[in-house]
């Protein structure tokens, strides 16, 4: 019989990959803040902590997570067969399967996230550059562009979710307006 995984132990799993591989979620949340402070004045960093736990609550960006760090270690300890060992060892420009892998979990998130994902991938912000350019201490072919698909998602939320809490907002002015013209 198949085992069925618990939701739990796959985000414990994908948790602790990201621990084990240097990444934590406040190096994730300084990329949000990046991406966000200049759209959210007052933006706090608790709040991008916030978002990136809730990105990784997605089982979707987990399972991500434990396919390409398990694909980055296997590279590390040259498990991989060739030409793929070489390909993924050199983080080849034109291999595209590390951002495919990643740019799927960003797809929930909408344009914001996946603009976002785009601009991160190209420009290697914090973590991101620090894993894509940490040559000889570790693969991170999968897992640059991983963190970089977690930030653009959890921009993406908090993007979102300033515009739900700007309208309501605006509806509370215009309802106390309005009651205080009948009021009146």
């Amino acid at each position: 019989m198949k085992r069925q995984v618990h939701s739990k132990e796959v985000k414990t799993a994908a948790l602790q990959r990201l621990t084990e591989r240097g990444v934590t979620i406040e190096d994730i949340a300084e990329v949000v803040y990046l991406m966000q402070a200049p759209y959210n004045v007052g933006l706090k960093m608790s709040s991008c902590v916030e978002s990136v736990h809730a990105v990784l609550e997605k089982r979707e960006i987990q399972h991500a997570i434990l396919v390409g760090t398990e694909l980055d270690i296997l590279a590390e300890k040259k498990m991989l067969t060739e030409p793929l060992q070489s390909i993924v060892e050199s983080d080849e420009g034109l291999f595209g399967c590390d951002e495919t892998l990643a740019l799927g979990s960003v797809f929930g998130y909408g344009s914001i996230a996946v603009t976002t994902f785009g601009h991160l991938d190209k420009h290697k912000i914090g973590i991101i550059k620090r894993l894509d350019t940490k040559r000889g201490s570790g693969i991170h072919t999968f897992l640059d562009d991983l963190v970089a698909s977690i930030a653009a998602s959890a921009s993406s939320r908090m993007a979102h979710r300033l515009r739900d809490e700007e309208e309501a907002e605006r509806e509370r002015q215009l309802s106390d307006q309005q009651n205080s013209e009948q009021a009146g």
